[in-house]
């Protein structure tokens, strides 16, 4: 994960208890395993700093609104536009059994009724379809935001500079 080893691991990946305190060099073992105690809050906490020097970066922040509008745009569409469009589309033929002849038929009828009926009808029919059209959109959408959430440039850049870091720190602790 994080390429760090837990505190209680040695260099050989035994673990380290009293007994390896207790040992003939005392102060060596302390060493080590106080060297691996703070690893992952600096990680964090270099991560933290990077992210908020980053923050000021004009260019970054262009495209952090950019990036947040085309997520947006294309969630949206997505969940209001595609997915409803095709329901619509697609139950009827399902329930039709594939055959577009029957599909026609069967809402034919239906749509002869609409256009003879008075205002206050087809007024009903459409808000009907609007808020049908609007639960499935924003059903979608729900589930767009959860199975693909939004990643910022600042976390990218973010990850980049901490994957550098540690790789540092990794041949810091080899060389010692």
């Amino acid at each position: 994960m994080l390429g760090f080893r837990h505190e209680s691991l040695e260099k050989d990946g035994t673990t380290s208890g009293s007994t390896a305190l207790q040992s003939d060099t005392p102060t060596e073992k302390v060493g080590q395993h106080t060297a691996h105690l703070g690893a992952p809050e600096q990680y964090w906490i270099e991560r933290k700093k990077y992210l908020e020097k980053i923050k000021q970066v004009p260019e970054l922040r262009k495209r952090f609104v950019s990036s947040l509008m085309v997520y947006l745009l294309r969630r949206f569409l997505w969940s209001f536009g595609f997915f409803p469009i095709f329901l619509s589309f697609w139950l009827p033929l399902v329930l039709n059994r594939f055959n577009p002849v029957a599909t026609v038929s069967s809402l034919l009828p239906s749509l002869e009724n609409f256009v003879n009926s008075n205002p206050q009808v087809q007024a009903n029919t459409i808000e009907t379809l609007f808020i049908a059209w609007f639960s499935v959109g924003f059903i979608f959408a729900i589930f767009d935001f959860v199975l693909t959430p939004y990643k910022s440039p600042y976390e990218y850049e973010a990850d980049v500079h901490m994957r550098a870091w540690e790789e540092l720190q990794n041949n810091n602790e080899k060389e010692h």
